[in-house]
C-alpha cells in the first residue's frame, strides 16, 4: 500500500481506521473522506476531502490526484437509519460501492468492504453461523451488504480487483459515537450509566447478539488487507467475532463497576426485529485459519476500558 482512499472516514469505524492507518504508513498517505459530516481535529491532521462516494467523477478525480492504490471503503447507512430511508440506503451502500470498484478497476487497485452480520437473515442458523450459509436477510440495510459481498466477488473472480472484506458484529467504541444501528445500545449503555446511573435499552433482555471492541475490529482490517493474496481463500465477508452477550449480561458485567447502575427496558420494534434475525455468534474458524485472526478483547475487558475511557471523556467535556 503506497496511498490510501479512506470513505466514510468521519464514522465510527472510519474515524478511528483513518488514525491508525496513518500512524502506520505515514500521515500524509492517508487520505479521509467524509460526505457532509464535519470531521473532528483529529481527522484534520492529516489531508481530508469532502467526497460523496455516489459521484463517480469526484471519486475518479481524487483517487486519480492522490495518486490512490488502496480504498478502505467505509462510506454506508447503517441498518435502523437504512430502515428509515430504503432508497438512499441503495443509493449510497450499493452505488457508492460500484463506483469504488469500477475505479480501483481501472486503476487496478485493492479495496477493502465492510459486511456485517446484517447480512444474515431468519433462515441463517443463530448459533455458530457458518462462514457459508443461507443468506436471505428482510432489511434494506442487509439486502446492500449481501449485494456488496457479491459485487466484490464479482469484481475479483472477473476483473483481478484486490477485494477483501469482513463481516463485522456489532461494533463498541468510546470515540466516535455510532449513528443508526441496531447494536447501539451496546455503546449508548456507558455513557448513561455514568451521567445517568440508568439506561432503556431498546431491545430485549435476552436479545444475544455477536459483538467486537473497535480494536480489534480495526486491527482485523489491517491485518486482512496485508495477508498475501495466495493466502485466502474466501477473501470476501470473512465471519469476525470476539463476543456475545445480552443487554442483561452487560448491564451485570457494568453493576460490578457501577453498583447502583439500573437497566430498564422500552423495545423498538424495528431494532428488535432486525436483531431477532441477526447470529447469537459466527463461526470465524475461516479468518482464523485464512490468515490468524484472534481477537484481544473480552466483554470483562471491554466494560472495564470503556467505562475508564468514557469517564475520562465526559470530565474532559464537562458532562462529569
Amino acid at each position: 500500500m503506497n496511498r490510501i482512499l479512506v470513505t466514510g472516514a468521519t464514522g465510527q469505524i472510519g474515524s478511528e481506521l483513518t488514525l491508525i492507518l496513518r500512524e502506520k504508513y505515514g500521515k500524509e498517505k492517508v487520505i479521509a473522506t467524509g460526505r457532509k459530516t464535519r470531521p473532528g481535529d483529529k481527522l484534520l491532521d492529516g489531508p481530508f476531502n469532502f467526497l460523496d462516494c455516489t459521484d463517480k467523477k469526484s471519486l475518479e478525480k481524487l483517487v486519480k490526484e492522490e495518486n490512490i492504490d488502496t480504498i478502505y471503503h467505509l462510506a454506508a447507512i447503517l441498518s435502523a437509519a437504512a430502515e428509515e430511508n430504503p432508497p438512499q440506503a441503495w443509493d449510497i451502500n450499493i452505488n457508492g460501492l460500484y463506483n469504488v470498484l469500477e475505479v480501483a478497476r481501472e486503476r487496478e487497485g485493492a479495496v477493502f468492504v465492510p459486511s456485517s452480520i446484517g447480512a444474515f437473515g431468519p433462515g441463517t442458523p443463530l448459533d455458530g453461523t457458518p462462514q457459508e450459509t443461507v443468506q436471505r436477510p428482510n432489511t434494506m440495510y442487509g439486502v446492500t451488504k449481501v449485494a456488496g459481498e457479491l459485487l466484490c466477488d464479482y469484481y475479483h473472480t472477473r476483473y483481478g480487483v484486490d477485494t477483501r472484506g469482513l463481516r463485522y458484529p456489532g461494533i463498541i467504541s468510546y470515540i466516535t459515537q455510532p449513528g443508526g444501528g441496531t447494536t447501539d445500545y451496546a455503546v449508548e449503555i456507558f455513557y448513561e450509566a455514568l451521567k445517568q446511573g440508568s439506561y432503556t435499552c431498546p431491545l430485549r433482555p435476552d436479545t444475544m447478539l455477536d459483538m467486537m471492541y473497535i480494536p480489534d475490529a480495526l486491527k482485523a482490517a489491517v491485518d486482512l488487507m496485508e495477508v498475501p493474496p495466495d493466502k485466502l481463500k474466501h477473501r470476501n465477508a470473512f465471519n469476525v467475532t470476539a463476543m456475545s452477550f445480552t443487554p442483561e449480561t452487560i448491564a451485570g458485567e457494568i453493576r460490578k463497576h457501577l453498583p447502583g447502575f439500573k437497566i430498564e427496558y422500552q423495545v423498538d420494534p424495528v431494532k428488535q426485529a432486525i436483531a431477532d434475525t441477526w447470529p447469537n455468534y459466527m463461526d470465524d474458524t475461516a479468518a482464523r485459519e485464512e490468515w490468524g485472526w484472534a481477537p484481544e478483547y473480552d466483554m470483562e475487558a471491554v466494560v472495564k476500558d470503556m467505562l475508564e475511557k468514557i469517564e475520562q471523556k465526559l470530565k474532559e467535556m464537562g458532562e462529569l
